[in-house]
């Protein structure tokens, strides 16, 4: 178990504990306790993280890649693909990183492309290497600037999730995301909203749990292109803690029925037009056979043998991401969720 797994294991005991003390279980923070620790986070602030240029992957879309799956204190946070696009208005973030650092770090190359504002910026899920650098674009481009996402993200982040991430980037990094905040979503962005910036439109995409129960993916109309968060990965082992395997399923599905021919843009790996199918794939090579297994009657350690021994599954275990560490974890997930839909 490596220490980004730990890290989510922590987290779900965080929620736990904070939720037992907004109910009045514990005793609460002074106000003199609550301005020093606020002050102490305004003095400690981590390190610039290194530029990372932007690459053009559209007519109007460019890329701040990540090249690393999971936080760690060399790499400062920076685990996550930053998109952008450009349009006659103005520029619009699909994602900010995960802490005030990274999205200062975006900022710079950014500008490197154009000299236009940022004028929007939208979530796509609650999980916090995808917002956490929202303070450093409202501290540029000032606190009107718009950021979208789902209701249900918006309020994860306004309650217990948005601290929770900051504190686990922080010790994941070994303080390096130190002096971020949590600046929440201010603006709901629901199934079917288009959003117009002159010569570009982008519209949202949500159909039901997925990566979480409140992911949007973000298509950029005229480039044919869809950003979709972490419902799809690249090369990496996604967190499905929070999610679905059959809605991931039926996500990928209605997205690629009613939007046809896409590049999708995962928030972590390389864009890709097979993105969904080889996804897809691996997804399958899990929850299919715990399915089958369920229906055999044989328990979790005889499924997650049989995922191993799956090829859609283990052709990826030399190169992907995570693998070693996540694998039984999310055979276990889904072999809950089989066993819910089986019986």
């Amino acid at each position: 178990m490596n220490k980004y797994t730990k890290g989510l294991m922590v987290l779900n005991k965080r929620r736990q504990v904070l939720k037992w003390v907004a109910g009045g279980s514990a005793i609460a923070l002074t106000p003199q306790m609550m301005h020093f620790a606020r002050a102490a986070d305004d003095f400690l602030k981590g390190p610039p993280v290194k530029d990372i240029p932007a690459k053009q992957i559209g007519p109007h879309v460019w890329l701040v890649y990540s090249p690393d799956g999971f936080p760690t204190p060399e790499n400062q946070g920076m685990m996550a693909n930053i998109t952008f696009v450009v349009s006659s208005k103005g520029v619009i973030l699909l994602d900010t990183g995960a802490s005030v650092q990274i999205g200062e770090m975006a900022i710079r190359m950014i500008k490197r492309v154009t000299n236009k504002p940022v004028i929007a910026i939208f979530n796509s899920h609650y999980h916090g290497d995808h917002f956490l650098g929202n303070q450093a674009f409202v501290e540029a481009y000032g606190k009107d600037v718009p950021i979208y996402a789902h209701p249900y993200s918006i309020a994860q982040i306004k309650g217990i999730e948005g601290n929770a991430w900051r504190n686990l980037m922080e010790r994941w990094t070994n303080q390096a995301t130190a002096g971020t905040k949590v600046i929440a979503p201010t603006h709901s962005a629901n199934h079917g909203n288009v959003f117009h910036y002159g010569d570009v439109r982008i519209k949202v995409h949500h159909h039901g749990v997925a990566h979480t129960p409140g992911d949007i993916s973000m298509q950029v109309i005229e480039d044919k292109m869809t950003y979709v968060g972490d419902i799809a990965m690249g090369n990496r082992i996604a967190n499905i803690d929070d999610g679905s395997y059959v809605g991931t399923f039926k996500t990928y599905k209605n997205l690629q029925s009613s939007e046809g021919d896409q590049i999708w843009i995962p928030g972590h790996g390389e864009p890709s037009k097979q993105l969904l199918k080889e996804y897809g794939e691996f997804l399958a090579g899990i929850y299919e056979t715990c399915v089958k297994a369920v229906k055999d009657g044989q328990d979790l350690s005889v499924a997650k043998s049989l995922v191993l021994k799956d090829p859609r599954v283990s052709k990826r275990a030399k190169t992907m991401q995570g693998f070693d560490n996540n694998i039984g974890k999310y055979t276990s997930l889904a072999y809950l969720e089989a066993e819910k839909e089986v019986f």
